[in-house]
């Protein structure tokens, strides 16, 4: 849930209050935002809140955008009143506080704010500050995900798909990732990949696995990358090609996915799709083994025995 917090407070760059100004901020300062905003005006207080949190034409100050979210929220502004919760659920301009956190996202939520419902469904799947609760959680994710909160669609898929406080149903897990992929979300994309290369849910498909990693993988998701470099490595649904499986494995390896380096390893010791290489084998093994990887520790040992 942090992440997804400060990814959330880094969107607010993108801010732009337009319920009742036709002039978005980037073409106004603060002090313009201020006038309106200290005569009242909630949409103002939000987007001066806006500019404090994200230093946007003034230097970043997380308490005085609280400060007028607070003014905002009074008047009840629900992405203002969203913003109070995620202050207090990221400990920005305050001290942590999950009661206040819920409080606050409950208020925006209940006025149907899609972000903090989804905040509300994570909250109750994971436990914190509340006792762990599927039920509350689908509840919350549902009345996001019809939205259209891409996060929420995932989540949902990620309940179904696992069977978590619902019976597991790779239908209706494949309905909702869909909804999220085509948002563009690289988790979803992988996850529909995963179902068609492992045949969960759909008939098993390696052409549509490789095409849902390839969207995910272009947006970084090291687990995509990876399973690329196994289809080409081990030529599934693709000609077998080590120097693309390399080129795969390579792109998560640097990612930090332990799997990724210990194949890695793995083609340079025995030089496929690569010269053989046996101290820069050493080194993805002990990248691996670093990332709780046992295969990579046994690997980097057996390589340190040869040596001796």
């Amino acid at each position: 849930m942090k992440n997804l917090i400060l990814c959330v407070l880094t969107a607010l760059l993108l801010f732009v209050p337009t319920a009742t100004y036709s002039q978005a901020p980037v073409q106004k300062d603060i002090s313009a935002w201020k006038k309106e905003a200290e005569k009242g005006d909630a949409h103002a207080q939000l987007a001066v809140g806006a500019m404090y949190v994200t230093g946007k034409g003034v230097r970043q100050n997380y308490t005085e955008a609280l400060k007028w979210f607070r003014l905002s929220a009074a008047q009840g502004n629900a992405e203002a009143q969203f913003m109070i919760g995620v202050m207090y659920d990221s400990g920005k301009g305050i001290k942590r506080d999950d009661a206040e956190a819920l409080r606050w996202h409950l208020k925006a939520a209940e006025q149907g704010s899609a972000g903090a419902q989804l905040l509300i469904g994570m909250r109750y799947k994971e436990g914190r500050g509340v006792n762990r609760d599927y039920g509350e959680a689908l509840k919350w994710y549902h009345l996001s995900a019809a939205q259209g909160n891409g996060n929420a669609q995932f989540d949902l898929g990620l309940m179904y798909d696992k069977g978590e406080g619902v019976r597991q149903d790779y239908g209706e897990a494949q309905k909702w990732y869909r909804m999220s992929a085509a948002q563009g979300n690289a988790k979803a994309q992988y996850n529909i990949g995963l179902m068609y290369d492992k045949g969960e849910g759909v008939r098993q498909d390696y052409a549509e696995a490789q095409k849902w990693y390839r969207l995910s993988a272009a947006q970084g998701n090291s687990n995509a990358q990876l399973n690329l470099g196994l289809m080409y490595d081990l030529g599934h649904g693709v000609q077998q090609d080590y120097e693309e499986a390399l080129k795969w494995y390579r792109l998560a390896a640097e990612q930090g996915n332990a799997k990724a380096q210990y194949n890695l390893g793995l083609m340079y010791a025995e030089g496929q799709g690569v010269s053989q290489d046996m101290r820069t084998a050493k080194e993805w093994f002990g990248k691996a083994c670093d990332n709780q990887l046992q295969a990579g520790c046994d690997a980097y040992r057996k390589l340190n025995e040869q040596e001796d």
